[in-house]
């Protein structure tokens, strides 16, 4: 599978640091569906969520290079992106892959919109410039981060679909994350793997991004409580943060000191 390929990959020295129940835990092929072509995919997403959209028509009548997506991120891809159609939004995925997710963005968000993609591996520079434009480089490399969003002019969403590892994560989304234009959004995908041991996680691991994401939690209210910001470059301009299954959404926008109101007759 491709998760446990690449992290042998990340961790090419040692043997991957869990137990044989978590090693199962840590396989996603007992995720599969048994949905065997896109009209039953597209059955089981209207089904379970209650979901029909553009995207879910062009996601499970690809006929291209492979797309692979759990079924629950289609609704909320829709949800949070839908705004920004019909418009030339700047979108950078971090993770190119077979070039599969890229074409669905172009015939998602039309020829207007500014797409990039980001790749360690340079066999993905045969994929620039067929749906997007594909620079070569780390995800955790923040000169390389900052001359793609130059290049950009720019950046309305981010989707991070990288490494996986917390310690890539954080990096790019404090090098990134201040790049965000009011308005936009960050997203970080699989953060299922923010579970496993051999992406560096565990549960209630030290390496676990959802600390990462308490700690952005607990500086959105720091209002109510006396300790000093723990990523100020993030919180001074996250308005928002979503958190669904394997999945987080940060909101940058201007934040403001919040204040309340008695309006109306009060009974006396």
């Amino acid at each position: 599978m491709f998760y446990e390929l690449l992290a042998r990959l990340l961790n090419p020295n040692g043997v991957l640091e869990h137990s044989g129940s978590a090693n199962a835990m840590e396989d996603i092929s007992r995720f599969t569906s048994p949905c065997n072509d896109g009209s039953d995919v597209r059955r089981d997403v209207q089904e379970k969520y209650g979901h029909d959209s553009e995207l879910l028509e062009i996601f499970t009548n690809n006929e291209g290079v492979v797309v692979h997506k759990w079924h629950h991120y289609i609704p909320l891809y829709d949800r949070y992106f839908s705004a920004f159609r019909g418009r030339q939004v700047r979108f950078l995925e971090i993770g190119v892959g077979e070039g599969g997710s890229l074409q669905m963005w172009r015939k998602y968000f039309g020829d207007d919109a500014i797409i990039f993609g980001i790749d360690i591996k340079p066999t993905c520079q045969k994929l620039n410039g067929l749906a997007g434009q594909v620079r070569i480089g780390s995800q955790a490399d923040r000169g390389f981060l900052e001359s793609v969003i130059q290049e950009m002019g720019g950046v309305d969403i981010v989707l991070d679909d990288g490494s996986h590892r917390t310690e890539h994560i954080s990096t790019t989304l404090q090098s990134l994350f201040p790049h965000v234009r009011h308005g936009g959004l960050y997203m970080i995908e699989d953060l299922h793997t923010a579970y496993w041991t051999a992406w560096g996680g565990g549960y209630r691991a030290k390496g676990n991004f959802f600390g990462f994401v308490m700690d952005l939690v607990d500086d959105m209210h720091h209002w109510y409580h006396a300790n000093a910001l723990k990523h100020a470059a993030i919180s001074n301009e996250c308005s928002g943060i979503h958190i669904h299954d394997s999945l987080v959404v940060l909101e940058k926008n201007r934040v403001f000191e919040p204040a309340h109101s008695r309006i109306g007759r009060g009974v006396r």
